[in-house]
């Protein structure tokens, strides 16, 4: 197979089309995500929440690797990314419709399910179309990644200041965005079309063949520790709105917009950080940013929950964002999309599943009679973050050259 194509960003028009790219996507995601756990306790479908949340685990044990083999070897990413947007809209826009008038919450979970296969590629292969365009990665793209934020937090802002907290209007919005995105991906210059790669097996076609980078010491330990750091994160968007409105917080989507402050703000810092700090001691502080949060999620008092949501962002920023990085840079550029799609599937996928349905459980280990001790749920996902802390400390090596890959 011939090495894919690489681009290199010199032009401002450029930044703004890739810095549009992840503002929508963003507003897109931030507006269906945020909003969706009070979204299902107004209809009725508190019970299902923990599975809701975690259709997107499910989805990134398939979807990521099957999308990312085809942007690698068959497709243009950006094609990919288009028809995906239009899917999302459909299917987020169908989910809305069964939430809203009552199809039943086997219907419900079932449509949230299919946009979760829809939409859980998308932010693997739009990293994948960036990456290839920028001529200095650990510069270049922290800063237009921060643009995604910041449009995940317009969105947000915009879901609360129309009232919409607990209505599906705000999936409507949000199947309206995933429609700009498809138009959008019309003015990204087409990236090479790969080869036609023939004789592929199964696991191939699929993707599966990315699981071969974890045979690197390095690349597993990453990778393995972003998925053990999503699960206690997983608690964060289903559990904190409803301490929020508990201690008098409303307007709950746009309290939770406050972790993205810090989320742009590292995500702007990052390119200085990597070139002055070891890869290690980034991912560390991250790590360490997580177990503070909880921490003071667990004091119970406003100031502490705020202060809680607000380090959010950057703990995020500074373990997958980092990781992200790591891959373009350590792996082969012909495993790039496959590379970020493993990401997603250990992020999204393996992490995402365990700790939706943990965290979910252990929501309902520490609710009685409608009564949460936010104390202790806080306080043990707070341990459970140095846990991954000590995991990470204990065996990142942090050496070698960027990996070769192996060849397909």
């Amino acid at each position: 197979m011939s090495a894919p194509r690489v681009l290199t960003t010199l032009r401002r028009a450029e930044y703004a089309e890739l810095i549009g790219l992840f503002f929508l996507q963003g507003a897109a995601l931030g507006v269906w995500f945020v909003p969706l756990s009070l979204v299902l306790e107004a209809h009725g479908l508190a019970h299902i929440r923990p599975y809701v949340f975690a259709t997107s685990g499910v989805a990134a044990f398939v979807s990521p690797l099957l999308f990312g083999a085809m942007a690698d070897r068959h497709a243009s990413p950006v094609k990919v990314l288009r028809w995906l947007a239009v899917a999302s809209a459909l299917s987020m826009a169908l989910a809305s419709t069964a939430i809203r008038f009552g199809w039943g919450p086997w219907a419900a979970l079932g449509l949230i399910q299919l946009y979760a296969f829809c939409s859980s590629p998308m932010w693997s292969i739009a990293s994948t179309i960036v990456f290839a365009r920028l001529a200095d990665a650990k510069k270049e793209f922290g800063p237009i990644r921060a643009m995604g934020t910041v449009g995940w937090m317009i969105g947000c802002v915009l879901v609360s200041v129309f009232g919409a907290d607990r209505s599906t209007w705000a999936a409507y919005g949000g199947a309206a965005v995933w429609l700009t995105v498809a138009v959008f991906t019309f003015w990204l210059p087409a990236m090479e079309v790969p080869k036609a790669v023939t004789g592929l097996t199964l696991s191939q076609r699929f993707g599966y063949d990315a699981l071969a980078l974890l045979k690197n010491r390095d690349h597993r330990v990453v990778f393995l520790t972003t998925a053990l750091f999503t699960i206690p994160l997983a608690a964060f968007y289903p559990y904190t709105p409803p301490n929020l409105r508990e201690i008098g917080l409303d307007q709950t989507t746009a309290w939770m917009s406050a972790g993205q402050i810090t989320e742009v703000l590292a995500m702007l810092a990052l390119g200085t950080l990597l070139l002055r700090w070891r890869l290690k001691w980034i991912v560390v502080c991250g790590l360490g940013f997580g177990v503070l949060r909880y921490a003071l999620c667990a004091i119970g008092t406003p100031w502490g929950l705020i202060a809680g949501v607000v380090l959010h962002g950057a703990s995020f920023t500074l373990v997958t964002i980092t990781a992200q990085i790591y891959v373009d840079q350590r792996v082969d550029p012909a495993w790039r999309a496959r590379g970020q799609a493993l990401m997603s599937v250990m992020n999204s996928g393996v992490g995402s599943m365990i700790g939706y349905l943990g965290t979910g459980s252990w929501f309902a280990a520490c609710t009685t009679d409608g009564h949460t001790r936010w104390t202790l749920f806080w306080s043990v996902l707070s341990a459970a973050m140095g846990a991954v802390l000590v995991f990470f400390l204990a065996m990142y090596r942090g050496r070698g050259p960027r990996e070769a890959g192996v060849m397909s």
